[in-house]
């Protein structure tokens, strides 16, 4: 065994000869940056070791090293807030005083039925044998009690009041968002956000299925499930709870991220026709899925749609309503998958386009996710390039809204041409430098190269082209979408103008558009606020029209004819 030392985060571990650094950063649980998943492809992991530069998914170990991730605990720019409407305040979770009585002579119901008969529910109560065994002994003690049910299943009974709590999650790609809120008020109690432990085995849902096929789910769902319960931790300590307080618990993720927390393969999203292998909304007990709530607590999963728009895509309609409006309007989430919705309350047609991950800085050379030091707007202006960094700090890299902001800029000032080949002037070919070595935060400056537009051509294209055929679908054109929903980080914090100016989207919309935040968690929330709402999503989904992009004979023509820019 050799002892491996990471000196940055005070760490040390002992791992057998020929285990790859990257392996021992996941034994440390560092949850290291491997966006291609390990495959040597990327360059992201790259740590440094007695003065050389390896990177961490290629060097076997053969000695004790001290070894320097170069990243540390570096804090990421999470976006945790979505749009939020008004909603009536309707759990199916409720705490309800009831009276145990002595029965009279000749009432022959059962302790069950006249505890039951008190709680006011729609369907009859399941029978729970452990509560009924304790109900004589309960009246014995006490008259006044207070049951906790959630729909027709009691979860307790006490003898005080309790302080009752709901947990939602939004498990993305890169990040997971997570809220605590009061299920007495529905006021939101705490906030806690992380990035997604399984970025170490691949920045898409691609590779992370692929690694499930190879490996099996039991590396990808463990981290998940373990994440989500520290989150659970955290938020109860924030807000002065116990986690025995949290009763009901919803997430919301993409198809591959729903399966993967429920321990499910993801084989059927990788081979056609790419169907889930379950999409109805789920009511499973939480402790069975890792999450250390109260013992009988409720885990919600809200419905998949297809193999590739997911829960947080149901998630994004339940904040929005689009189904509800008169108005057509088309919501955009745009993260490694490109999931759109378009419609009314006539009816929703929605598709998933493989916008792959560039907008979240993998495969982009000087590419990197949204923390300190990315930079995130740049401008030309008289001659200069100007630009802006997460946090003030100095120049790391480009995060998504940095790297259209430029990309765009650089196409209006002349330097990109209309197929996407660069010509910028400086000194070497194929590369624009926006920050040189010597100002920049990190050894090799910020730049951009001819395959990193070539990236953004493909992203943009397919985004451009989901759009056009789910207009094709509903026989609409522009002028009849009143409103573009812009959800997701990238989408809250990109600029709708050099989106527009690279045809990702058509200009005429521009006006219509609306940020509106993480709409995917806002979703997530409002399922357990209104136990209605979150039961009219399975009848919705069930009715949307979904366009496999992939089958459509058009979409190659599409897709080519938007790789060019405007």
């Amino acid at each position: 065994m050799y002892r491996i030392k990471f000196i940055r985060e005070e760490k040390e571990i002992l791992v057998e000869p020929g285990t790859r650094i990257l392996e021992a950063e996941r034994k440390a649980k560092l949850v290291p940056d491997a966006p291609c998943g390990g495959r040597g492809k990327c360059g992201k992991c790259r740590v440094k070791i007695e003065d050389h530069m390896v990177l961490a998914c290629q060097t076997e170990i053969h000695s004790d090293l001290e070894v320097d991730t170069l990243s540390g605990c570096q804090e990421e720019e999470i976006l945790t807030e979505g749009m939020q409407r008004p909603v009536a305040f309707r759990p199916d979770l409720k705490q309800k005083k009831v009276i145990l009585e002595k029965p009279e002579t000749g009432d022959n119901r059962s302790e069950w039925e006249r505890l039951t008969e008190q709680l006011d529910v729609e369907k009859p109560v399941l029978p729970d044998t452990e509560i009924a065994s304790k109900l004589y002994g309960c009246r014995k003690e006490a008259e006044e009690w207070y049951v906790i049910c959630a729909g027709n299943e009691i979860l307790d009974i006490s003898r005080e009041e309790k302080k009752i709590c709901f947990a939602a999650f939004d498990i993305g790609t890169t990040t997971v968002v997570g809220y605590l809120m009061d299920a007495l008020t529905g006021k939101q109690l705490a906030l806690k956000s992380r990035m997604n432990p399984q970025t170490q085995y691949g920045a898409d849902v691609i590779m992370r299925a692929d690694h499930a096929l190879e490996h099996g789910v039991e590396q990808l769902t463990g981290c998940i499930r373990n994440a989500v319960d520290e989150m659970l931790q955290e938020l109860t300590e924030e807000a002065g709870r116990s986690r025995s307080d949290i009763c009901q618990v919803s997430v919301v993720g993409n198809t591959c991220m729903h399966h993967l927390f429920l321990g499910i393969s993801p084989a059927s999203l990788v081979h056609a026709p790419y169907n889930p292998a379950i999409s109805q909304g789920l009511t499973l007990n939480a402790e069975q899925y890792g999450l250390h709530i109260h013992r009988k607590g409720q885990l919600f999963m809200l419905p998949d749609i297809a193999g590739y728009v997911g829960a947080d895509t149901c998630g994004c309609i339940l904040t929005l309503r689009q189904d509800q409006q008169n108005e057509i309007s088309l919501m955009i989430d745009i993260g490694t998958n490109g999931e759109m919705v378009l419609g009314n309350k006539t009816g929703l047609a929605c598709c998933s386009t493989a916008a792959g991950p560039a907008f979240e800085g993998a495969k982009i050379e000087c590419g990197m996710r949204g923390g300190a030091g990315a930079v995130d707007h740049v401008v030309y202006k008289d001659g200069k390039w100007e630009y802006t960094t997460i946090g003030n700090k100095a120049p790391a890299g480009l995060c998504g809204s940095g790297l259209i902001d430029l990309v765009a800029q650089l196409y209006l000032a002349g330097f990109i041409d209309e197929s996407g080949h660069l010509e910028s002037g400086q000194e070497k070919a194929g590369v624009f430098v926006l920050v040189p070595p010597e100002k920049s935060g990190n050894d090799r400056g910020v730049y951009l190269t001819q395959k990193d537009i070539g990236e953004v051509q493909l992203a943009k294209a397919a985004i451009a082209a989901g759009i056009f055929l789910l207009m094709k679908r509903l026989e609409i054109t522009e002028k009849d979408i009143k409103q573009v929903y812009l959800a997701g980080a990238f989408g809250n914090y990109m600029n709708p103008e050099s989106a527009a100016t690279i045809g990702m989207f058509p200009a005429e919309l521009l006006p219509r558009i609306q940020p509106v935040g993480n709409a995917a968690g806002e979703g997530a929330r409002i399922a357990l606020l209104n136990e209605e709402e979150r039961k009219e999503m399975d009848r919705t989904v069930k009715n949307m029209d979904f366009v496999e992009l992939a089958a459509s004979p058009e979409f190659q023509d599409c897709f080519v004819d938007g790789l060019c820019f405007p």
